[in-house]
């Protein structure tokens, strides 16, 4: 039976910290706060009772007046035991709510004047379908819930007042304080079921989230640890079967690799994806080689690895003019791009190709640029290439399949930026086996190949950082397109000076090196150095000269070791004792003026060189013979420069119908190596005219042109290194075509003061400087 109901009376006030005591609810609590244990001797003292309410922080050790709610529950004390550490531990039985109205000041312990707040009858038909509810909800809680025992749900059931279902319900629940206190001030019965329902739902969607997520986890547990046990099985297995960790360390060691390189996400995607598959292939299988193979490509590729360049100007300028004389204006363009990158960061890489004869240091040069940039250095050599796969690769479906060479350049570089040098692309042929020269044309193209795309490795590819230098001896057997993607860069033949410098200051020395001559041990002055260029060698580059000074050297070398001299000094007369007698005249021009036979000019892959045209007319019946193993440009040349001299015949002074009784021998010397270009037309027809005229031609005089049927004289390429070729065999004067002109600011200093240049527009004044006796002509 509950107190007489006093408006306000006094009760002693034990602070609950995360508790909370509904009516009705009999529980144990322990005491163990002396102001608590002072209360609860108060209220033994009186009539047992006392009133609990909660602290809203669990912390507070010493609550005041606002961190103590304002209703609580008005208890019966029980029992009460001490406990052997001191505290005490009490059953307590709720009676009813009560509000505090006011606190009395109290030095020992908590005193509170409260009103009691009895529960109202409620017997209204929705009261009872909200019990209902309520309990339906209840019960479905405690099936998701693991918490409250199924006898709880039998318990409750029994219950009939409303109030204290609703307070009963509250208690099982593992609510916040906060919450279970809002139920407790909650005296409107209908209104306190509602709440409850309310916190019963969203209690329901909690543990059915919860309940989901803990079966997911728990199926990737399971997942993860079957895998775990499956592997660790298999190892055990491979083991049993003496693989050596087998398959699996494989696996494993694949997958640590991956994780430390740093790669994009695509590309780790794709090596997870493979290396997953690996894992499941039985070892035996072909197919585990195939992917193991592919996996270690995408692994060993840098994706993302970058050299940085070294953008010291004047220090790449110092590197480049150490390791090579002239070619100022390759190195001259490798010091721009080094400008522009240094104010630009992010500079496409350019795409030049050095196009000049053999030996004139075009693989060497790129090697220097690389060295300059402080970059990596890749080189592949690109003659005789006639397969598209060899640039794109194979479809690794296929056995054997590869990389093409561009990857594997990049492999080796390990760098997304090295100097990469493709060399000889002229050499390369296309077959049935595709056209390889239209696979680069990706490579080259600025715009495109930063996702070069290559047939094995299937993923994108970044090279647009790479500087591509490509090499080629001609330009005319590169196709167009790809031509159009590159930077021509010219490298004429060397001067005799240039040789000279060359010999003196870079292959000399290296080969002195190279075959263990001290500085001191072997000198060769500059006279004997002209010597072996101007007798021993007839080239545009420097190539076989550096093989002459290896000859040198070992003969030298041969001469040190057994102890015949200790210092070797080679002077021009003792040339011939080292290298034999000379191979070559110096100065080929013709020792004497002389009829029919005239010095043209031509170039060739390897540089420029002299062509003699010789002509002779004997009677006969107008036949017009070809020899000397000439292209189709260069009979038409021939046809020109024949029909030329017919039309003029009559202002030449020769014979109108001479073509009817003479047959005419056009004949190129060094029947051996193919001849053809259109460059030699005025050399024909002055051969001809000579002939046909019986007047002598100056034997200092070398000429390049085309010829048209009306005589004019058309301009020609390759003046340089033709040029040089005719100042090699010693000629003084070469007539060239007026539109060339503007080619002689490339011709070396050296050149222009030993030789003479004439430019001529039309057949006459070619007539008048070739002739030694003028013929008079007025046309």
């Amino acid at each position: 039976m509950g107190p007489s109901k006093v408006k306000g009376r006094r009760f002693p006030l034990l602070p609950l910290r995360g508790l909370l005591v509904y009516p009705s609810m009999v529980l144990h609590l322990d005491v163990g706060r002396e102001k608590s244990v002072k209360a609860l001797e108060k209220a033994m003292v009186e009539e047992h009772l006392i009133l609990l309410c909660s602290q809203a922080e669990v912390n507070i050790e010493e609550p005041t007046r606002e961190d103590i709610f304002r209703i609580g529950t008005v208890a019966k004390v029980r029992q009460m035991l001490k406990l052997p550490n001191g505290t005490i531990r009490v059953l307590v039985e709720g009676l009813e709510r009560a509000e505090i109205i006011e606190y009395t000041d109290n030095e020992d312990y908590y005193e509170v004047l409260a009103q009691e707040l009895p529960e109202e009858e409620n017997s209204h038909p929705e009261t009872d379908a909200l019990m209902r509810t309520v309990l339906n909800q209840f019960e479905n809680y405690i099936n998701l819930s693991k918490k409250v025992t199924p006898e709880t749900l039998a318990a409750v059931s029994d219950i009939e007042e409303p109030g204290r279902l609703a307070d009963v319900i509250t208690s099982h629940l593992s609510l916040k304080i906060k919450d279970k206190q809002e139920i407790l001030e909650t005296i409107d019965v209908r209104e306190r079921l509602e709440k409850l329902l309310d916190i019963l739902n969203n209690e329901r969607e909690v543990l059915e989230l919860e309940r989901k997520i803990s079966q997911r986890v728990k199926k990737q547990m399971e997942k993860t640890q079957k895998e775990y046990y499956l592997r660790e099985q298999m190892k055990a297995i491979q083991k049993e079967l003496g693989e050596k960790e087998g398959r699996a360390g494989e696996v494993e060691e694949l997958r640590n690799q991956m994780e430390s390189l740093g790669l994009p996400d695509k590309v780790k995607e794709k090596v997870e994806k493979e290396i997953d598959r690996l894992e499941k292939m039985p070892a035996s299988s072909a197919e585990g080689g195939v992917i193991r193979n592919y996996v270690d490509w995408l692994l060993a590729l840098p994706w993302s690895q970058m050299t940085e360049d070294d953008l010291d100007i004047q220090k790449a300028e110092d590197v480049l003019n150490a390791d090579h004389y002239g070619l100022e204006k390759p190195k001259e363009r490798v010091l721009e791009y080094l400008a522009v990158q240094k104010l630009v960061k992010k500079l496409k890489g350019p795409i030049l190709c050095l196009v000049g004869p053999p030996g004139v240091g075009k693989t060497s040069l790129a090697r220097s640029i690389a060295r300059s940039l402080g970059r990596e250095f890749v080189r592949i050599s690109l003659g005789g290439v006639r397969d598209e796969a060899e640039i794109r690769g194979h479809r690794r479906t296929y056995v054997g399949a590869m990389p093409g060479r561009i990857i594997q350049g990049m492999k080796t570089a390990g760098s997304l930026n090295p100097v990469f040098l493709l060399d000889e692309i002229d050499k390369m042929a296309s077959d049935f086996r595709g056209d390889p020269s239209a696979a680069l044309l990706e490579v080259l193209d600025p715009e495109q190949n930063n996702t070069f795309s290559d047939h094995f490795v299937e993923l994108p590819f970044d090279l647009s950082n790479v500087m591509f230098i490509t090499t080629a001896n001609t330009v005319h057997n590169i196709p167009r397109p790809l031509l159009d993607r590159m930077e021509m860069l010219n490298i004429p033949g060397y001067t005799e000076l240039e040789k000279l410098q060359i010999s003196k200051n870079y292959l000399l020395p290296k080969q002195k090196k190279d075959h263990g001559l001290e500085e001191d041990q072997l000198q060769v002055p500059d006279d004997s150095l002209l010597k072996v260029i101007r007798e021993y060698t007839r080239e545009s580059g420097v190539r076989n000269l550096e093989q002459q000074m290896a000859s040198l050297c070992r003969k030298a070398a041969k001469n040190v070791v057994s102890g015949t001299e200790g210092q070797i000094v080679i002077l021009p007369d003792d040339v011939k004792d080292y290298l034999g007698p000379g191979k070559f005249r110096y100065g080929m021009a013709e020792l004497e003026d002389q009829i029919g036979t005239v010095t043209g000019l031509a170039w060739t892959e390897v540089g420029g060189d002299t062509l003699v045209i010789e002509v002779t007319v004997v009677p006969g019946t107008g036949k017009l013979t070809l020899t000397g193993k000439l292209g189709d440009v260069m009979k038409e040349s021939a046809q020109a420069a024949f029909s030329y001299t017919r039309s003029k015949a009559a202002q030449l002074g020769i014979a109108s119908d001479f073509h009817e009784k003479n047959d005419i021998h056009i004949h190129v010397p060094e029947g051996a190596i193919p001849k053809d270009g259109p460059s030699a037309g005025i050399t024909m027809a002055t051969a001809l005219i000579s002939a046909l005229t019986n007047k002598h031609v100056s034997k200092d005089i070398a000429m390049t042109g085309e010829i048209t049927l009306r005589g004019r004289v058309l301009p020609i390429g390759g003046l340089k290194e033709k040029s040089l070729a005719a100042h090699r065999a010693g000629y003084k004067k070469i007539l060239l075509p007026k539109d060339n002109e503007r080619d002689l600011r490339d011709i070396p200093d050296s050149i222009k003061e030993d030789v003479e240049f004439v430019p001529v527009a039309h057949m006459d004044q070619v007539l008048q400087h070739a002739l030694v006796e003028q013929a008079g002509i007025h046309l």
